[in-house]
């Protein structure tokens, strides 16, 4: 079996699920579901069956991190713990990753790139999978990602359109990568799920390092070669760009193998819904409600929430910050922090 190394890009601002996490307490620290480990662990251990051990397992982050990277994954390799001066995207942490892996292990190293904060249901359907990627990265010049069936007309994710399919790995298809579609309208993605060749692009890559290496030095050099020229000290003039846009949007070596097990990015509260599968209130919290459907409630404490006459709120309680907004406009929080950042006061709440 060809030997993987996963790299977990962890370098979360901590936005999407205000106030509970925060700049140094990110989603892939906190724990949002029942079986109790934060998300960054259930990532590594979704991981491990397809691994020899934590010495083949690789964190991508930021300074303000490493006290939580310490406490959720103890048992990760100091050396392995690649250390971020600031965040510049995806682009730029994938490259230093690959940069290290490739120089102690060689250009036929397999990488795969994972989020830190995503939850997956199937977790034996996952790993066929990112074999399945594996394999193909081993036995052709390719940048595999995994494609994410969609069961709804998503606007808030890009996609991947398939090409040609080029055979079948660890029992899964495999096709080159025609386009990748950006974030669409509502009327695009209800166009794409017609179509039925399209995938909801979750982030995940697999690759050998010397293939990767090469399309940046053809794509993306105003990253590549600072890093190659001064490691890190190198971030400060690098470019702000994710993957898809610096790599991915221009190779020819782009391959996808739709998947289907059961993924979601939580990309903001209204995920706990999905997951735990409520049918009227998601009560997280001690709550008392008369008349009150459709709503959310999460408290860190004892607190008790009470609430008359309300309709698909979402109330999150954490220490001395409420928050209080429709779910619909939950997406808005952002903006929200925006405001805080202006006043000093307020700004160490974030």
């Amino acid at each position: 079996m060809t030997t993987l190394f996963p790299v977990i890009m962890a370098g979360g601002k901590g936005e999407r699920f205000w106030p509970l996490s925060r700049q140094d307490r990110p989603k892939q620290f906190l724990k949002l579901l029942p079986d109790g480990r934060s998300l960054i662990q259930a990532t590594v251990d979704r991981l491990m069956p397809l691994v020899g051990g934590w010495e083949e397992v690789w964190v991508v982050t930021t300074f303000n991190l490493l006290e939580g990277i310490g406490e959720h994954l103890p048992p990760l390799p100091a050396e392995n713990l690649l250390i971020e001066p600031e965040p510049r995207d995806t682009a730029a942490a994938v490259t230093y990753a690959t940069l290290e892996i490739q120089r102690r292990f060689g250009d036929d190293a397999v990488l795969g790139v994972f989020p830190a904060d995503h939850h997956i249901q199937d977790e034996e359907r996952f790993r066929q999978a990112v074999h399945a990627a594996a394999e193909l990265a081993t036995q052709r010049e390719a940048i595999v990602t995994l494609g994410i069936q969609p069961t709804f007309p998503a606007t808030g994710y890009g996609y991947i359109q398939q090409g040609e399919k080029i055979g079948a790995y660890a029992g899964l298809e495999a096709f080159t990568v025609n386009r990748f579609a950006e974030k669409p309208d509502q009327a695009t993605a209800e166009a794409y799920l017609r179509e039925g060749n399209y995938w909801w692009n979750g982030g995940i890559f697999v690759f050998r390092a010397g293939v990767m290496l090469r399309e940046l030095a053809r794509f993306a050099p105003q990253v590549l070669e600072p890093l190659q020229a001064k490691g890190r000290e190198a971030y400060a003039e690098l470019p702000k760009k994710s993957l898809d846009y610096a790599v991915m949007e221009h190779t020819d070596k782009a391959c996808v193998i739709p998947a289907s097990f059961g993924w979601d990015d939580l990309g903001d509260w209204n995920a706990l819904e999905r997951l735990l599968g409520a049918t009227d209130n998601l009560e997280l919290a001690r709550h008392v409600g008369l008349d009150t459907h459709g709503s959310i409630l999460y408290t860190t404490g004892n607190d008790i929430i009470v609430t008359l006459g309300l309709e698909n709120v979402l109330i999150v309680r954490d220490g001395p910050i409420t928050l209080i907004v429709k779910k619909e406009r939950s997406q808005e929080i952002k903006k929200v922090l925006e405001a805080l950042r202006r006043d000093p006061e307020l700004a160490r709440h974030l």
